[in-house]
């Protein structure tokens, strides 16, 4: 439908069409229907957002899940002649667990990989002593005794290599327990004189 519109400067006519005029009321409709369809698209938008966290968080704690039940060395102590109570050490992804075994009781400490400051070995004719120095720890070092040259050497590089992944922040949940010992051995070639 058009309207004939003249000008009256210049005689011409001219056909406009004619748009459709609104009442207050119809635009206070409009605006509700398009805010209601914007708290609709906001209300999505949201829940998409609560649903991307809740997926990034179950990744997160499955890889730490994962990475905290994976033990990467475990040895234990040795005792001449026999060791009825041995000292076990237990390196994990992120922590070390230190049991020692006494007669009739045991004493088991944990400590975070990025909580050990340093860690030394001390060595004797046919064992050797590695002490972990923790930052936290009430005594602020472990000592596990009569343990073989060779493991605590191994130890160690185990240990200062799951450190410096620590320090850079590199996620080790996504190797297998062989891959990433066998990365943390390539990390830690430097030869101990011992």
């Amino acid at each position: 439908m058009y309207i004939n519109t003249t000008r009256r400067n210049q005689n011409r006519s001219t056909d406009v069409p004619l748009e459709k005029l609104y009442t207050q009321l119809e635009v206070n409709q409009l605006l509700k229907k398009n805010s209601a369809i914007f708290q609709v698209d906001e209300a999505e938008k949201e829940a998409q957002v609560i649903n991307k966290q809740k997926r990034r968080n179950s990744r997160s704690v499955a890889k730490l899940v994962k990475k905290s039940n994976r033990i990467l060395v475990s040895i234990s102590s040795h005792g001449l002649p026999f060791d009825f109570f041995p000292d076990t050490i237990n390196v994990e992804e992120g922590r070390i667990t230190i049991i020692n075994r006494h007669f009739l009781a045991s004493e088991v400490h944990s400590v975070d990989i990025k909580d050990i400051s340093n860690i030394f070995i001390n060595t004797s004719i046919i064992f050797s002593q590695l002490v972990i120095i923790s930052k936290t720890f009430e005594e602020n070092e472990i000592k596990i005794r009569n343990l073989r040259i060779s493991e605590a050497v191994y130890v160690r590089k185990i240990i200062e290599g799951l450190r410096t992944f620590e320090s850079k922040k590199i996620n080790t949940s996504n190797y297998s327990t062989e891959d990433l010992v066998a990365k943390l051995e390539e990390l830690s070639k430097t030869e101990i004189v011992m």
